[in-house]
């Protein structure tokens, strides 16, 4: 059987180690604030872009100017992405805000949380996929209707061939995570930590899960630079 091709992480080092996202797949993003997620998505994001694939960036708790700031602020001009069409930013803070508004003013209880509207956003032609974060699509969702939505999300991406990176943030993670680790094809976390030799806080990554890839049983060492991500092979260099 034919490897899976891989799609470039945009993460300086990190190809090298696991060979890039495999195509076609979710790929599981968690770990602390401050950690590195976001940027880690958007290497991703405008990696694939570049290259030509209809990327969709969903974001689920800033909006487009965030992240345009963001990139701004480490040298990414997403300009020429944007008004190409191989970069969209879909921001759905702005729909979540307005109904907790509703819901507060009409004396509601908040409505359960719901992946498939996310879904219902993408692009019939998107080939990569970033969302960041599922997090507030999960509220109220008890244990069996978070595994139903999530594997139902996954299987739905991989039916239409997209590649996506998921984020879960720290708060969901602590309550869904390891549901969600059995339905992806790869999962990493990113960890801040104090380095147990030196004393020093560190940032490593823990390639927990990369199916057809021999991934490292070591934390991965990374530093989050002027330009982003980038895998480091001594930290105390």
């Amino acid at each position: 059987m034919d490897a899976i091709p891989r799609l470039g992480t945009g993460v300086k080092g990190l190809d090298d180690i696991i060979g890039g996202y495999p195509q076609g797949r979710s790929i599981l993003v968690t770990g602390d604030a401050g950690a590195g997620k976001t940027i880690m998505a958007l290497h991703f994001a405008i990696e694939s872009a570049r290259k030509g694939l209809k990327t969709v960036y969903v974001t689920t708790e800033e909006d487009e100017t965030d992240l345009r700031i963001q990139c701004a602020s480490l040298g990414w001009d997403i300009d020429e992405l944007m008004e190409s069409g191989a970069l969209k930013i879909i921001g759905l803070s702005a729909i979540r805000a307005r109904l907790t508004e509703a819901e507060i003013h009409i004396g509601i209880e908040s409505v359960k949380g719901n992946l498939q509207k996310i879904l219902a956003e993408i692009p019939e032609d998107t080939e990569v996929l970033v969302i960041d974060s599922i997090g507030s699509h999960t509220e109220k969702l008890t244990t069996h209707e978070f595994r139903d939505q999530f594997d139902l999300l996954i299987y739905e991406l991989k039916k239409r061939g997209i590649t996506a990176l998921i984020i879960l943030d720290s708060a969901t993670s602590m309550e869904f995570n390891e549901i969600a680790l059995y339905a992806v094809y790869g999962a990493i976390k990113l960890i801040k930590r104090e380095n147990p030799y030196t004393g020093r806080r560190e940032r490593v990554m823990d390639i927990i899960k990369m199916r057809s890839t021999r991934t490292p049983i070591e934390f991965v060492p990374y530093i989050i630079s002027d330009d982003g991500l980038e895998v480091i092979e001594n930290p105390d260099e």
